[in-house]
């Protein structure tokens, strides 16, 4: 179930100065909302400029004054637009996050009115920044990850190249709603700043005028310090609003790792709050050595699930530790503690129903894993606000937490595979998730178990999921 349903659309459009966070901040609304059933995509116009006008273009390719950058940047806006439009009349229902600089007045001007004319709502959020230390690092990051400077290897070319070019997009810059004749503000106290209010025809401009102050908009300042919220109108743009209050931009780690192998995964039961098994226990005495190796003198907090198992694999780390109920696993209802031969003996349509469709099947008296994804939001909005966080978890809840990191299709999330004794580690960066995995070399029981073919006739079944996004089967490795 989606947290939208009924017909929505919904065009969030980015605003911002290079170096704000703009494009992490678009996937990370985009993941989810992917996450949770609602039909999202991202249109960078970045990645049309890249695509039609090439790579490495020079800082001056971006100076206002260049005419010719100025047409070329025009209309790889207006194709990112035209797309975003047509992708409205082929889903119905959906968000589309425009994500690009938008530092003009005129410009979102534009881009407001072709969605209004296509009876699309429209929500501008802008990363404002003046934080000069924020601002380094994320100039840093760039000269690490961004595509613009694919290949080149002279870092201080390509820190100069870059910071000549937000000093272009400053020249022009006009934030959302600023103060009256164009002033743009050096500091965030000289902002106008329009409470959150309710919409009214009456506080509304006239239809002829582009009016930023009766329109929807988020402003982020210096990453979150400061948040304004501008007459939020719909239940989906709240959800919205909330999340983006939630995240911040700066770097971090969060780690994942299964319990100990326990008694029960030795016998292939489900569910149960068994203790470790001789293995279990080594490997939660080999744990505070490699998560020392991979965070070295940073800061770690630990959560960890109710259940005996996660509380006993972190019980060595010298770390703060939490306890969430939502982090425990996935409940298998009146099938808890038995193996899956004694499901599919004792309850052999149940059996076959999991099979078909592993997302939204639920055991009874228990949980599917949709109830446990929804059940993980308030642990999702959290993690956004923290820094880094060790998670002592199950398969299941990994499965989702991971999906929700990576994007991976619903149908496919029952089937990745988390194994035991093993250490993910997630850092995000501007353009995307880096994830490596760490292995303890201590034994212990495989409990993936492959996808099985369906046993109902295929015309019965229908796994397609509400978003109608594409498997990503290059993340799945089978089911469990």
């Amino acid at each position: 179930m989606s947290i939208a349903p009924g017909r929505y659309r919904v065009a969030m459009i980015m605003v911002g100065l290079p170096a704000r966070g703009k494009t992490y901040i678009a996937y990370k609304v985009s993941r989810y909302l992917d996450w949770q059933g609602v039909n999202c995509r991202v249109f960078n116009v970045g990645e049309y400029r890249r695509l039609y006008v090439g790579v490495r273009q020079p800082h001056d390719f971006f100076d206002p004054t260049n005419k010719e950058g100025l047409e070329l940047r025009r209309k790889c806006a207006m194709h990112a637009l035209h797309d975003l439009l047509r992708w409205f009349e082929e889903v119905g229902s959906g968000v589309a996050i425009y994500d690009a600089t938008n530092t003009t007045r005129e410009r979102r001007r534009m881009l407001y009115e072709a969605c209004r004319d296509k009876d699309i709502d429209v929500l501008f959020v802008e990363s404002w920044c003046d934080d000069e230390e924020l601002i380094e690092k994320n100039i840093l990051e760039v000269k690490r990850m961004s595509p613009d400077y694919h290949g080149i290897h002279d870092e201080e070319f390509i820190i100069n190249d870059f910071r000549q070019r937000i000093d272009h997009y400053k020249a022009a810059y006009e934030p959302l709603n600023c103060r009256p004749g164009g002033l743009r503000p050096h500091h965030a106290s000289e902002m106008l700043i329009v409470a959150p209010n309710a919409y009214s025809t009456q506080a509304a401009a006239d239809e002829n005028e582009y009016d930023e102050s009766a329109i929807s908009y988020v402003k982020k300042i210096n990453v979150g310090t400061q948040v304004v919220i501008n007459r939020i109108q719909s239940f989906l743009e709240s959800r919205i609003v909330f999340f983006l209050m939630n995240i911040h931009i700066t770097s971090r780690s969060i780690l994942f790792s299964r319990h100990g192998e326990s008694l029960y995964n030795l016998e292939q039961r489900l569910g149960g709050d068994p203790g470790l098994s001789p293995n279990g226990i080594k490997y939660s005495e080999a744990l505070p050595g490699l998560i020392s190796k991979l965070m070295g003198d940073q800061q770690l907090t630990i959560w960890t699930s109710t259940l005996k198992r996660t509380i006993q694999t972190a019980s060595k780390l010298k770390y703060p530790k939490l306890q969430w109920k939502a982090l425990d696993e996935l409940d298998a209802g009146l099938c808890d503690g038995l193996t899956y031969d004694e499901v599919e003996l004792t309850y052999p349509e149940d059996y076959a129903l999991r099979n078909d469709n592993k997302f939204e099947f639920r055991y009874r008296g228990g949980e599917s894993y949709r109830d446990v994804v929804l059940r993980l939001e308030p642990v999702i909005m959290e993690l956004e606000r923290q820094q880094n966080i060790l998670i002592v978890s199950h398969q299941a809840v990994l499965r989702c937490l991971y999906a929700y990191f990576l994007n991976v299709d619903p149908q496919e999330l029952p089937y990745l595979k988390i194994p035991l004794h093993t250490v993910m580690k997630l850092t995000w960066t501007a353009y995307g998730c880096d994830i490596r995995t760490y292995k303890v070399d201590i034994a212990a029981v495989d409990t993936h178990r492959p996808k099985q073919t369906s046993s109902k006739p295929s015309s019965l079944i229908n796994t397609a999921h509400p978003s109608g996004r594409q498997t990503p089967t290059s993340l799945a490795t089978g089911g469990a």
